[in-house]
């Protein structure tokens, strides 16, 4: 199957508005809409039709048939397990994957609550069909509402807290071998305080002015490469051993960014927490499993 180009399915996504008299104007956002991305072929259409009324869509989700062939669809809106993000309340979401490798994510938002989305700085107009922005036009679209953002030395503190006190709980769990909770421990929380320190690390590299992306997914753009390869070895194995080793170079790299991060901006580097729950982690390690105590 031949993927449909950027131009035919851009015409698609107007054609469709042109002929429906309830679209009243056509927006874009995501990455398409900001300059500082590299364009390439798995960048999705990330679309709003703003529409007077959403009842007569939703009576009938068939209408997005026009689109193309899928391979799967989700409406956010209409699921249990996984609802919609609270910003996304007043719309409905089409999620559309074609199985020409295209994907557009439709967003259906009604004017009043139009403001939640055009406050995103990617957003733009692609069409304003019925004069929606004439008296308020839209800024050009960027990704300055994604610039990290300098640290108060509340938040610089409370990420240390978090990240060495639940270094702290990790290792009762790696003691007992419960290595999947361990794991989850680690990516779901361990690695998001690391990450937000790291994306402190590269504000203060470039004057808080660039977009470290969602899931750092531009950390090698802008880590120097020793730095990016050591982030990556924080990603460990499924043995404890690998685990362990894994915990270790965390908590080295989070030493590290958040020492230069503290000098940059002036605050204060908590040397007791690390010193405290690094000695801790070591000595549970070492355990026998046969320990009747602790110490």
């Amino acid at each position: 199957m031949t993927s449909r180009s950027e131009t035919a399915m851009m015409d698609l996504i107007l054609s469709v508005a042109a002929k429906d008299p309830r679209i009243l104007a056509v927006l874009q956002d995501g990455s398409r809409s900001n300059p500082n991305v590299t364009p390439d072929i798995f960048q999705d259409f990330d679309i709003i039709y703003v529409v007077d009324d959403l009842t007569p869509f939703l009576q009938d989700h068939s209408w997005v048939d026009v689109f193309g062939e899928r391979m799967i669809m989700q409406m956010p809106e209409d699921m249990e397990l996984y609802p919609p993000a609270p910003e996304l309340e007043g719309a409905f979401s089409y999620l559309l994957q074609f199985k020409d490798g295209n994907r557009i994510d439709l967003v259906m938002v009604p004017p009043d609550k139009l403001d939640a989305f055009t406050a995103d700085s990617l957003c733009k107009v692609l069409w304003d069909k019925a004069g929606l922005f004439v008296d308020k036009p839209l800024p050009p679209a960027s990704d300055a509402g994604y610039i990290v953002e300098k640290p108060s030395a509340r938040s610089y503190t409370d990420c240390c807290n978090e990240f060495w006190y639940t270094n702290a709980g990790l290792a009762k769990g790696l003691w007992r071998e419960e290595v999947v909770l361990a794991k989850e421990l680690i990516n779901q929380v361990v690695r998001g305080a690391l990450m937000q320190m790291m994306n402190w690390y590269i504000g203060c590299r470039y004057r808080f002015a660039v977009n470290p992306g969602k899931f750092g997914k531009y950390y090698r753009r802008y880590l120097e490469p020793e730095v990016y390869d050591k982030f990556m070895a924080t990603y460990s194995e499924g043995d404890l051993q690998s685990i362990w080793q894994s915990v270790y170079t965390t908590m080295d790299l989070f030493r590290d960014m958040a020492r230069l991060v503290a000098a940059q901006l002036g605050y204060t580097y908590p040397e007791d927490w690390d010193a405290n729950v690094r000695a801790y982690m070591q000595h549970v390690q070492q355990l026998p499993k046969d320990a009747t105590s602790i110490y």
